[in-house]
């Protein structure tokens, strides 16, 4: 009985720590059209990318700009203090980090275009898998 309990123990400290060192998901939905703050949605994802969670950046409305080949200047203008872009640093966080980067599903319909006007590697959030991500019990949700 005794060998019993300990191996139930060991097995649930087991999976606990396991569970404890798994990577985080962080979900960034960038929805405001304001450059500072697009940026600063950028560096806590890249600050949580760069601590171990998988990032995923849904990007909807004026936010989804910063996906667009021929964005704005409000998405490619350097801003204080380091002289960053929105996109700029999500194009970072793409690359260095493998975060996915989608707009959403109603993006570019509403733009009356199609996916050749977004930057390459950027796709269309399926309502579908992007509730799933919202929901996952071990996401951290990222409103802008």
């Amino acid at each position: 009985m005794k060998k019993l309990l300990l191996s139930v123990l060991f097995v649930a400290v087991s999976t606990v720590s396991a569970l404890a060192e798994a990577p985080a998901k962080v979900v960034t939905v960038v929805t405001s059209p304001d450059p500072q703050t697009q940026l600063m949605s950028m560096v806590l994802t890249m600050q949580a990318a760069q601590q171990g969670a998988q990032a995923h950046i849904l990007l909807c409305g004026p936010a989804g700009d910063l996906a667009l080949r021929n964005a704005p200047p409000s998405a490619t203008a350097g801003q204080p203090p380091r002289d960053m872009s929105p996109q700029g640093l999500m194009q970072m966080i793409r690359e260095k980090t493998g975060a996915t980067v989608e707009v959403c599903a109603i993006y570019l319909p509403g733009r009356g275009d199609d996916a050749s006007v977004l930057l390459d590697g950027i796709g269309v959030a399926k309502p579908g898998e992007m509730a799933a991500r919202l929901m996952a019990p071990d996401a951290r949700v990222l409103s802008f």
